[in-house]
């Protein structure tokens, strides 16, 4: 797009834009290049983070989410939520991985490569949950209780609706959520 010298003189016009999309291919050098010329620290800096927000957009597109659960023993999950949400998951690799689609999120369950096995076992209780909107709470917790694992509290209620929370074999917790909108 440009050399160093051409760069420069386009940042001293204050137009950031053009040199910004220009330092992909010029290099992140072209900054230290600036910081010789003794450029006014505000103007560099808001070059660093136009730069910075031009190569987050260019290399971290997301296309998609999903929550993994890791499991030594991934069939007892895949069983679990299998009969909790009624349905098979989509891809199945039996004792690896399992996947279902619910609504606006793919719940993907794994075994951990025996290498990476100590990062999964023993772990402390998580901040994390899964919350899994319901159209019928007491309906949610008798199908759990069936399944059995009963939600060891009472329901809350919450700003946005009443919840319970319940956890699945391995401990993971659950949020069964009723939303009162």
């Amino acid at each position: 797009m440009g050399s160093r010298a051409h760069l420069y003189h386009v940042f001293r016009r204050k137009d950031c834009s053009i040199a910004t999309r220009a330092i992909a291919s010029v290099g992140a050098d072209f900054i230290h290049f600036l910081s010789a010329e003794n450029t006014n620290l505000t103007s560099l800096n808001q070059l660093r983070l136009f730069s910075w927000r031009y190569k987050a957009n260019m290399v971290f597109q997301c296309t998609a989410a999903l929550i993994t659960l890791a499991a030594i023993e991934p069939e007892k999950l895949v069983f679990f939520y299998t009969q909790l949400l009624g349905q098979e998951p989509k891809p199945y690799i039996p004792n690896a991985y399992a996947e279902f689609q619910l609504a606006g999120l793919r719940l993907g369950i794994f075994k951990p490569k025996q290498t990476n096995q100590s990062e999964f076992e023993n772990t402390v209780k998580s901040g994390m949950s899964l919350c899994l909107e319901v159209n019928d709470l007491s309906g949610a917790i008798n199908h759990l209780n069936a399944l059995g694992y009963p939600p060891p509290g009472k329901i809350l209620t919450a700003s946005h609706g009443i919840e319970i929370y319940a956890y699945d074999p391995d401990g993971n917790r659950l949020i069964l959520h009723q939303s009162v909108f």
